[in-house]
């Protein structure tokens, strides 16, 4: 066959010149990782020479050089034209004989091979440039599914050669520095496996938006995986821990449902009648309803799949993006591509840098969604409904419009900033807005309704997880820290954190672990209803049980709260592992908790709740003890069934040493701190009494935790929210500081740790200084502030 065909068990990944990226590194899994338990659909390439001698037999160099030469590839009409041009001139070309006959023989021998006549297979290009590190070409050519018959396998490859100038990859190369004659094009040709029956997906060996390599994510959909590639459908997602793989726990830390609205299929003679959006060999159809509602993995595969990436990643030494699929007939799971993950966070790890966006405002936002990066981007706001009006969009200027398309990807490279109705994490404005290192925030449903044409904005990806869009330009300050520059303290420095979807863009920051979780913040934004409430149910009535159900999903709701509680959880242990992260058990006041679903009726109405049925006394309360089991449990869930020893707990507002003895007899009732296991407990000094009596709380605690705010208030005896009083607030008075200075006294007497989690140090160095002295064991600070304090710390060296 003249060198014109390779088998995957003749290719590894030094071959790149003569059958691209994507053949390589499945030639290279092939050979390498099957024996070690990776499954890898069998097929073969058609080379870089069957391209090369497509283009010499139908005379297209010169013909191409000149349509593409001094090319503004900035200029979106040019492109167009260009592109189509190209592409006319090679589906008008004619594939020569060898080629068709080289096809041909293998394609038969696949079937030889496979024991299938005629068998189903995917036609991908693969371009001798793709793939690289320097230079990711992935999703600038095509890929053609369900392909059967060898008229349909030699268009289908025709086709390939045409995407290698498709507008995208055009301005692909140009940009990279690529000359458009040096990059040739050999086509893959794999066997399909019918996830067309079941899911299929990508996974991320590292996290794509913090670049938490701790962590591997797993997107998942109905169907064909070419709509979770392509960023066309919202897909379930999953998160594990890697490094407790190997323990035979289950680090399963997240498990996100996706709207899963459509699925790609093999189109078939029985959808005729439906109205679908056919594609050749496929179509896309409609998800039933109760599907959406459904998780497309089961536990078992997430591990399993996660698995195949840590073998991957392990055997290529780098982050690794991977495309997966599930024979629905079979329910193997398979690996049917692999390259290098790409991202800014990649060169800013390699520096170890961080830069530092902070957004003062005090602005509602036009509009929220999935914030892509941690930049900021300010700008015209631009509406674009399709092609035909991308001509209008100018440098600099913000995109807004419902979901780009990949044709779209030459006037996102000059965005300030992109914005989408629809679209998750995985979308293509999310994947090409990561990789040009453009703030983008997607899924905000009606952006495009809510943002004002043609009016200036603020797109901000750096306030967590949830992008926001703000009117005009607010005020932002952004600054590069080089890390391995900050200043070390005498003391721990620790972060306080409550938001576990911000947990994993904070797992760089230079602290020892995490010094106070608020569990408040799990349960009011992720869990959502009153725990007392969930054990209820089925007894629950009227409107509080239909809510309860649609929160649910179907799910028992003492499990669901059980599992979310313990996800949030998790992701934040996860994130700073093996560091210490401590717990606080809820510390919700009464008029609180009565805002989570179901609360008013299990919350008494009390005139002072600040001072009321809070903290400790809520855990071994007849009432309430019930629902602090529920906390318990997701505590040992997190500690032994996924292995994340690494959390602490803290109890809040605990007023005598008999309470923390009651509180501590409960935990043991409900398996948390029995005798011999290893879960450290501490105590919130936030009352005089935790002051006076210090020596009697630590014989049966492992640390003290002061809560400045508390402490000072009830020292002073005073309102801090009161305005009338609020000059007399102050947490680092003589008063406080005495206080302080006879709980680390004390405490250091029983060799008891003794941390601070207020802002005073942050926003006091000359405070901080004297923590310091006093034997302070660490501090804890607020996400925001860990820099900006390490910094003054610097200035004031």
């Amino acid at each position: 066959m003249q060198g014109y065909i390779r088998w995957f068990d003749e290719i590894t990944i030094k071959d790149v010149p003569l059958v691209g990226g994507k053949n390589a590194s499945l030639g290279e899994m092939y050979q390498k990782l099957r024996r070690k338990g990776v499954p890898i659909p069998y097929g073969f390439a058609l080379t870089a020479k069957a391209y090369d001698r497509f283009l010499i037999e139908n005379n297209l160099g010169g013909k191409l050089l000149r349509l593409l030469s001094g090319l503004d590839t900035r200029n979106a009409l040019a492109l167009q034209a260009a592109g189509a041009k190209s592409r006319e001139l090679i589906m008008k070309a004619n594939m020569p004989a060898p080629l068709v006959l080289a096809l041909a023989s293998a394609y038969k021998n696949l079937s030889t091979k496979l024991g299938i006549r005629n068998p189903s297979v995917a036609v991908r290009s693969s371009a001798t440039a793709e793939d690289l590190p320097e230079a990711s070409f992935a999703g600038q050519q095509e890929s053609y599914l369900n392909v059967v018959g060898v008229e349909v396998l030699v268009n289908s490859v025709q086709k390939c050669f045409a995407s290698l100038f498709s507008d995208r990859a055009i301005s692909y190369r140009v940009d990279q520095g690529f000359d458009h004659m040096e990059v040739s094009l050999s086509a893959c040709i794999q066997q399909m496996v019918r996830s067309n029956l079941a899911s299929a997906g990508v996974i991320f060996t590292a996290d794509p938006e913090s670049g938490n390599t701790n962590v591997l994510v797993i997107h998942s959909s109905y169907g064909l995986g070419e709509s979770v590639v392509k960023g066309r459908v919202n897909p379930d997602e999953f998160m594990v821990f890697k490094p407790l793989m190997s323990s035979a726990k289950m680090p399963i830390i997240e498990r996100r449902l996706g709207a899963k609205a459509i699925k790609m299929i093999y189109s078939t003679k029985k959808l005729e009648n439906k109205k679908v959006n056919a594609t050749g060999a496929t179509a896309s159809v409609t998800v039933d309803a109760a599907d959406r509602r459904k998780l497309t993995l089961t536990d078992g595969e997430v591990i399993q799949l996660a698995k195949f990436g840590v073998k991957i990643e392990a055997h290529y030494k780098k982050p690794m993006d991977i495309e997966w699929a599930k024979d629905g007939k079979t329910g193997r799971l398979f690996i049917v591509q692999a390259r290098p993950m790409t991202g800014e966070w990649i060169e800013a790890k390699q520096h170890l840098e961080t830069e530092i966006y902070t957004v003062k405002t005090m602005q509602k936002p036009l509009a929220t969604g999935w914030a892509v990066g941690r930049k900021v981007g300010v700008g015209i706001a631009r509406h674009i409904k399709d092609t035909r009006e991308l001509k209008k969009f100018k440098r600099d200027e913000v995109l807004v419009t419902r979901m780009t398309d990949p044709d779209w990807e030459p006037i996102m490279k000059v965005a300030s900033a992109i914005l989408t109705d629809e679209g998750g994490k995985t979308c293509h404005a999310a994947i090409v807005s990561r990789e040009l290192g453009i703030p983008c925030v997607v899924g905000a449903k009606n952006a495009t309704k809510l943002v004002p044409d043609r009016k200036e904005i603020t797109v901000s990806c750096a306030e967590g997880e949830t992008g926001k869009v703000y009117a005009g330009k607010v005020d932002v300050s952004r600054r590069t820290v080089s890390l391995p520059t900050l200043p070390k303290l005498k003391c721990k420095l620790m972060l306080n954190i409550g938001d576990p979807e911000t947990a994993l863009h904070h797992h760089d920051l230079p602290v020892d672990g995490v010094g106070l979780v608020r569990m408040e913040f799990v349960l009011a934004n992720h869990v959502k209803v009153h725990p007392l409430a969930a054990l209820a149910y089925p007894k629950l009535t009227g409107r509080v049980k239909e809510e309860v159900e649609e929160l649910c999903r179907g799910e028992v709701p003492a499990n669901y709260f059980v599992r979310v509680l313990s996800e949030g959880i998790s992701k934040i242990a996860a994130a700073f592992y093996p560091r210490p992260v401590i717990l606080r058990f809820s510390d919700f006041k009464s008029n609180e908790y009565k805002e989570l679903l179901g609360g008013a009726e299990y919350e008494p109405i009390e005139a002072n709740p600040m001072i009321g049925f809070r903290g400790a006394v809520r855990y071994y309360s007849k009432v309430f003890a019930p629902a602090f089991g529920l906390e318990c449990e997701a505590i040992k869930y997190v500690r032994e069934t996924m292995g994340l020893t690494n959390l602490q707990v803290m109890i809040p507002f605990c007023r005598t040493p008999e309470e923390l003895k009651a509180v501590r007899k409960v935990m043991a009732k409900n398996g948390l701190g029995e005798k011999g296991d290893s879960v450290k407990v501490y105590v919130m000094a936030e009352l005089p009494s935790n002051i006076i009596l210090a020596e009697e709380f630590a014989k049966n605690a492992d640390g003290f935790s002061i809560g400045t705010n508390d402490l000072t208030q009830l020292i002073f005896g005073l309102d801090r929210d009161s305005q009338q009083v609020a000059h007399l607030y102050s947490d680092s008075s003589e008063a406080v500081k005495r206080s302080i200075h006879e709980l680390i006294e004390k405490a250091h007497k029983y060799k008891k740790t003794v941390s601070i989690c207020g802002e005073a140090p942050s926003n006091n160095l000359d405070f901080a200084k004297w923590l310091v002295d006093e034997g302070i064991d660490a501090i804890s600070l607020e996400a925001d502030s860990i820099i900006p304090f390490l910094l003054k710390v610097q200035a004031a060296k």
